[in-house]
């Protein structure tokens, strides 16, 4: 994909729903979720090796996290698809009032909003 890209949340929620209708068609609205959770475990897994320095690469452990990310972001936009949730709008709305809490002016709730 190119730099240029104007590929969004959207998008990869309408391809992903297409492509997980079609491979699993008796999915359940909640098997995504779980999915994501495992991927989770993934990225904790690979987090942990290679801050322990064990079990594999520097670069085999950022792989597998670049690939465990990935693929939260995948089960997500399925979930959301299975459940009737629009992933970009839902991240857009939330991340307006995510980046309004000042969590250095306000310790105790992050609402020292300026």
């Amino acid at each position: 994909m190119s730099e240029e890209s104007t590929f969004t949340l959207k998008h990869l929620q309408r391809e992903v729903a297409v492509w997980s209708h079609y491979n699993f068609p008796k999915g359940q609205p909640h098997q995504p979720l779980l999915g994501a959770a495992e991927e989770i475990g993934e990225l904790c897994h690979a987090h942990l090796k290679d801050e322990q320095g064990i079990r594999g690469t520097h670069e085999e452990h950022t792989a597998a996290k670049i690939d465990a990310v990935a693929d939260v972001i995948i089960y997500l936009a399925d979930y959301c698809a299975r459940n009737s949730i629009d992933l970009q709008k839902s991240v857009e709305e939330t991340w307006i009032k995510v980046k309004r809490r000042d969590w250095r002016k306000d310790e105790l709730n992050g609402q020292g909003i300026s």
